[in-house]
C-alpha cells in the first residue's frame, strides 16, 4: 500500500495534478452539453476557465464567462437548458511542449437549429482541463449561403 502511495504522489509531482486528474479534454466537452442538457449552471460554468469567452451565433455574440452566465442563469434557474447532440468531433492537443492546449470542432444536431458547429479550446489547468474558448455558429449549406447571407444584410440593414 505504501509503494502504491508513492507511487501516485510521484506521478502527481512529476506530471502535476491537473495531468493527474484528467487526460481527456473530449470528456469536458461532453461534460459542458450534458450540464447544458439538464439545466445544471454550477456545472457548466465550472468547466470554463475564470476569463473564457462564449461566442455565439450572433455576431454580436461575445461574451466573457460571466457576461454569459449573467444571461444563462435565468433559464438553468427555471430548468430550461439546451439539448445539443455531438455527431462528431476532432480533437487535437497542440503539439507545444507542455501538451497543455487542446483545439476542437464539433457537428452538433439541435432539435431547433438542425445541423450546427462547436469549436474552441481547451486548457490544462492545476483542476484538469477547462474550456477558453467556445464558439457555436450554424452550419451553412454552400448551395444556400448566398440567400443566407441575403437575408442577414436585409436584417442588418433594418437595424437603427
Amino acid at each position: 500500500m505504501k509503494t502504491i502511495l508513492l507511487i501516485l504522489v510521484a506521478v502527481t509531482l512529476v506530471t502535476g495534478p491537473a495531468r493527474a486528474q484528467s487526460s481527456d479534454p473530449g470528456a469536458v466537452i461532453d461534460a459542458l452539453h450534458q450540464a447544458a442538457r439538464e439545466a445544471d449552471g454550477d456545472t457548466y460554468f465550472a468547466l470554463f476557465t475564470p476569463d473564457a469567452r462564449f461566442i455565439g451565433t450572433d455576431a454580436t455574440e461575445r461574451w466573457t464567462v460571466a457576461e454569459f452566465e449573467a444571461y444563462a442563469t435565468p433559464y438553468f434557474s427555471r430548468g430550461q437548458g439546451w439539448d445539443y447532440r455531438v455527431v462528431s468531433r476532432d480533437i487535437a492537443i497542440l503539439p507545444i511542449e507542455c501538451r497543455c492546449v487542446a483545439v476542437f470542432e464539433e457537428v452538433l444536431d439541435n432539435d431547433s437549429y438542425g445541423t450546427t458547429r462547436g469549436s474552441g479550446v481547451l486548457r490544462l489547468t492545476d483542476q484538469g482541463w477547462k474550456i477558453e474558448q467556445y464558439v457555436l455558429s450554424f452550419a451553412v449549406p454552400n448551395d444556400v449561403a448566398r440567400d443566407v447571407v441575403a437575408v442577414i444584410r436585409a436584417g442588418e440593414a433594418a437595424q437603427p
